[in-house]
């Protein structure tokens, strides 16, 4: 059985109480606990995470990587594997926030274009009976839909406070062009349910397609991460569909998404904000846009010996290392 010290703890404790963090960051804790760099130092670090997860095991949770869809960073962040009613008691969002939170990403997933986004004002409009019917079916003797009090009473400005609430929890994110997306936190707590709800996984690394490229045959159900697209196409120059061997376009973004600021006081990811952060401007009145890329000739390229080499090397890296968390 494996024994955790205080320098696993620390890790642990590091993600519980501030959330998902960037594998810049986490690597960076990393080091300044063990004085080992992941990068130098990587059966270390594997080692380490493969004796959190054993021990996380015994109380159903598990410490996982993956990959913000919107711009490609990897994430690390510890999750519950169980759904149920107990479960549910840890959360202090309200059952209207929830049933709210659940549109929005039923909306996203149910996407056939795979944009990985909702308007703004399409979430704000999300009636809240409709989950009652798809959940509950619940109908008085006359044959109406019974409605409970909480729902309908659910106010748009309950909605708009709502929403700033999960994206500061990272459950949902704003885009560039301010839409609305899905959080890193739901991408690794909701890896199952995408795969439940039979959403199209992409062709590379076979995780949820939720903002990913369709392959230009419209015939054709194949669809590609950017990142993964963009990777493929460093490897190999062109990207042929595996499944009707049409030949893709590639063509690398102008800007990368943008971030919100961090909050030095800001809330746990799993907790709605205090009284005195929900006074503060929406978040969306604090997001700030990512400088431009400097070398959009570089990047256009993509593909230079030095970057696809280094790429390469950093793919193997997250893949050795996700694998062990799963």
């Amino acid at each position: 059985m494996a024994v955790l010290n205080w320098k696993h703890h620390a890790l642990i404790q590091s993600l519980l109480s501030r959330g998902p963090l960037k594998e810049k960051e986490f690597h960076s804790i990393f080091t300044g606990i063990t004085g080992q760099n992941p990068g130098t130092h990587q059966e270390k670090f594997n080692d380490y995470l493969l004796k959190i997860n054993r021990e996380l095991s015994f109380v159903q949770l598990d410490l996982r990587a993956c990959r913000d869809q919107y711009d490609g960073q990897v994430y690390y962040g510890v999750v519950n594997n169980v759904s149920d009613e107990q479960s549910k008691l840890g959360t202090r969002y309200s059952v209207p926030q929830i049933a709210f939170f659940k549109a929005i990403i039923e909306a996203i997933a149910q996407d056939v274009t795979a944009q990985g986004t909702i308007s703004n004002i399409d979430a704000l409009n999300i009636k809240l009976e409709n989950q009652v019917l798809n959940s509950l079916g619940s109908q008085s003797q006359d044959g109406s839909l019974n409605v409970p009090a909480a729902f309908r009473n659910f106010t748009l400005s309950q909605k708009e406070k709502t929403l700033d609430q999960l994206v500061q929890d990272k459950w949902l994110c704003f885009t560039e062009d301010g839409n609305v997306g899905v959080g890193v936190r739901s991408i690794l707590d909701l890896r199952s349910w995408f795969r439940n709800a039979e959403v199209p996984s992409c062709e590379v690394c076979n995780e949820a397609g939720l903002k990913a490229k369709l392959c230009p045959n419209e015939g054709c159900t194949v669809r590609i991460h950017q990142y993964c697209l963009k990777r493929r196409v460093c490897q190999r120059g062109v990207i042929v569909c595996p499944s009707c061997d049409t030949q893709w376009q590639y063509q690398p973004p102008k800007a990368e998404p943008i971030e919100l600021e961090d909050e030095a006081s800001g809330p746990t990811q799993s907790q709605p904000p205090s009284r005195s952060t929900q006074s503060q401007p929406p978040l969306r009145s604090r997001r700030k846009r990512q400088r431009l890329s400097q070398n959009d000739d570089a990047e256009t390229a993509g593909c230079s010996s030095q970057a696809a080499s280094q790429a390469d090397s950093d793919m193997r890296r997250v893949t050795r290392s996700s694998a062990r968390l799963r």
